[in-house]
C-alpha cells in the first residue's frame, strides 16, 4: 500500500504532461489538415519528379 503514495502522483504527473502536450499541439495547429494526406494518396495525379 505504500507504493500507492508514489504511483498515484507519478501517474497524475504523466497524465498532466500528456494533456499539456495535447493542448500544445492543438494550440500550435498541428491538426489543421487531417483529411489532406488521406485524400492526397488517392489522387491520380503523380509527381514523379521532385520539385526543384
Amino acid at each position: 500500500m505504500e507504493i500507492l503514495t508514489i504511483l498515484i502522483p507519478v501517474s497524475l504527473l504523466l497524465g498532466g504532461i500528456g494533456l499539456a502536450a495535447f493542448f500544445w499541439a492543438m494550440r500550435t495547429r498541428q491538426f489543421d489538415d487531417p483529411e489532406g494526406d488521406a485524400n492526397r494518396i488517392l489522387t491520380k495525379d503523380w509527381d514523379d519528379r521532385p520539385k526543384s
